[in-house]
């Protein structure tokens, strides 16, 4: 079973992109985020004809949003929170029947957290950091098995998942609340996918910013983009690779796909 995250930052700019995408990977499943599309105007005829008669979305105008497309059935997992009270279309999370049993996939798009580390300052701080331990309160009441989770969570943990782990360290989305937090909800039983195929101390981006002209050059990038699985799914990962060559296509998001292969077989 192949799968694809990638935050896309606008389903219908890019939607070109996501064509040349699925044509050049053929996921069985795609998780996006930053859809940034209300449900009524979602693309879904489009994304039949792609391959995938299954999905799962919820968005919003303008910003957020998260979708799930699938070639194979999915059943959309029932009364999960409303993180924050907020309801800010950041979570969507659905089961997957396979020949060995049922998965469950969330996929997550964690609040970036504005430009100043403090919450006392900035409510987009302090947002973020409420919605993580939210988030982590209910995989600790809910023990996850056979789950993944798949997003942007707008947060590089290690020191190599960012360009310069000492100037970044009191940046948004490097900063030890952030991290401490992140580690909390991976502690909740997730095993770093990622990592296991590229460890430490190998660089590993999944982000460039827009800002740098010549983002290959500069190499400024983070790993803001996950892919966790509980213990049980770990021996299961066959090979997981970063699609770096997206980030040079015409009008691209700031964020690449990550790309992954699963020993399950849907059914």
């Amino acid at each position: 079973m192949r799968l694809i995250t990638w935050n896309i930052n606008s389903l219908r700019l890019r939607l070109p992109l996501l064509q040349r995408l699925v044509s050049e990977q053929s996921p069985d499943i795609i998780c996006l985020q930053e859809t940034k599309v209300p449900d009524p105007l979602f693309p879904a005829e489009a994304l039949r004809d792609l391959g995938f008669p299954h999905m799962f979305f919820c968005g919003m105008k303008g910003y957020n949003g998260v979708a799930i497309l699938s070639r194979h059935t999915v059943t959309p997992l029932e009364a999960m929170p409303d993180w924050c009270g907020k309801s800010d279309t950041r979570h969507a999370g659905v089961t997957i029947n396979t020949t060995t049993g049922p998965v469950i996939l969330h996929d997550f798009y964690v609040p970036a957290g504005g430009d100043i580390a403090d919450p006392a300052v900035n409510e987009k701080f302090a947002h973020k950091l409420e919605f993580i331990e939210e988030v982590t309160s209910w995989f600790r009441a809910n023990p996850p098995q056979r789950s993944i989770i798949v997003g942007d969570l707008n947060i590089a943990p290690l020191e190599h998942d960012v360009w310069s782990h000492k100037q970044l360290a009191t940046v948004v989305s490097h900063t030890s609340p952030e991290i401490e937090r992140l580690r909390a909800w991976q502690d909740t039983g997730f095993v770093d996918a990622m990592r296991l195929i590229v460890p430490e101390p190998e660089k590993l981006y999944t982000w460039w910013s827009y800002r740098n002209r010549d983002w290959k050059r500069s190499n400024r990038g983070r790993r803001l983009d996950h892919i966790w699985l509980t213990h049980d799914l770990a021996p299961t990962l066959r090979t997981m690779s970063v699609l770096r060559d997206v980030r040079d296509w015409e009008s691209p998001s700031d964020h690449v796909p990550v790309v992954f292969d699963l020993d399950l077989d849907p059914t």
